[in-house]
Formats: C-alpha cells, structure tokens, sequence
C-alpha cells in the first residue's frame, strides 16, 4: 500500500481509484434505472475537438485515432474504463521496475507520456476483447459490408460533416454494433437521440441520412 502511495506512483493510482469508482457509481445508476454512459455521453462533445474551431486536417486525425481505438465497436465508456485500468497498471509496473534497477521511482512527469504510449495499443486490444464481453454484443455476427442501408440511433455526440458522432444499431441476430457516423450532405446534422439511415462506409465512419419518414415530415 504505501509503494501505491509514493509521489511517483499517485497519478497511476489514481487512473485505477477513479477506475473503481466509475464501476461503483455505474452500479449504482443501474439500480435507480440509470446509466453512467448517459453521462458520459453528454460529456463527450465538449471533448471532442469539433464545433467552430477545428481544422479539417486535425478533425481527420482525431477520427483516425478514435477509429484505431475501437470507438465506433464499443461504448466509450468500455474505453475510459480499459485506458484507465491499462495507464494504471503500466505505469505501477514501470515504476516497479525502476525501483528494482535504479533504486528510486521516476518523476511523474518523466513517465506520463511514454505510459499514455504504451497504454493506447492496450486500450485498442482490450476495446476488442471487452466488445465480446460486454453484455448484449456478441457477435454472432453481421458483416460490416451489410452495414450500409441499416437505421441506427445517434449515442454520443453531435454529427456534423467531418466531425462524426457514435451510433448503436442492433442487428437480426440482437447483436449491438457501434459505428461512427457523419452526415452525408453539408450543413446537415445529427443530435443524440436522432435516428439516422447509414449509406455508405468511408474509412473508420459511415455517411447517414435521416429516415424517409423524417424528410417527408420537414
């Protein structure tokens, strides 16, 4: 206990303290009929680098990274929950191993980066492994290829051309799949909640529009 405790150890400690919190306070809100995910999902847009600021080529790079991260196959919070767990863990053993061979932990802000490195490869195998796990997501399964054409309904975030937000849809078989969605025609956008028909694949997203019924009503 006092080795979690040391200076250079606090800021991996505390990735797994919060870890711990977040599944207690996730089983709690399901009790009450709630859902952290919820909160976490109005979190999110203000994260994202999108809205006015962003330049084409910095949106396009924070879409490849989530994409290489799994964030359109798992719910984000999976993903806050592997990176915390992987950032923790690394950085305790790193700072084990300094011990063991210089005798002394490594200063916090020496290590930070490189255990941010090393903890993203884990966090996109664990996004993977967890998908499977989690409840409600086994894959029995369809092909992405088949994805097109489906009504999916927009879970985090605000979908704008170039700034994609997350989508769910369930499949025949009950599977839940997670996409990246974007609108397909400029000036066009998505809200949480929205439903929106996919139409085609680009890269890690999909372009969508709204369901007949919806432009028939506009």
């Amino acid at each position: 206990m006092e080795f979690l405790l040391q200076d250079g150890n606090q800021l991996f400690t505390g990735a797994l303290v919060l870890m711990l919190m977040i599944a207690l306070l996730e089983g709690v809100m399901l009790l009450i009929g709630a859902g952290l995910s919820d909160l976490l999902d109005n979190l999110l847009p203000d994260m994202n680098i999108n809205t006015d600021a962003p330049t084409a080529s910095t949106t396009g790079g924070l879409t490849k990274l989530l994409g290489w991260l799994r964030f359109g196959e798992v719910p984000a919070l999976i993903l806050l929950v592997a990176f915390l767990v992987t950032f923790g863990v690394t950085g305790l053993l790193l700072q084990m191993l300094s011990e063991a061979l210089l005798g002394s932990l490594l200063p916090t802000w020496m290590l930070a980066l490189p255990v941010v490195l090393l903890a993203l490869p884990q966090v996109r195998v664990f996004g993977r492994v967890l998908r499977f796990l989690a409840p409600g997501d086994e894959t029995q399964s369809v092909s992405r290829d088949t994805f097109a054409g489906r009504t999916a309904v927009i879970t985090v975030g605000r979908a704008e051309v170039g700034s994609p937000a997350e989508a769910r849809f369930s499949d025949e078989f009950g599977t839940n799949h997670y996409v990246m969605v974007e609108p397909y025609e400029e000036g066009e956008t998505f809200s949480q909640g929205q439903q929106v028909v996919l139409v085609e694949e680009q890269g890690a997203r999909f372009r969508a529009i709204r369901p007949a019924g919806q432009i028939a009503a506009e």
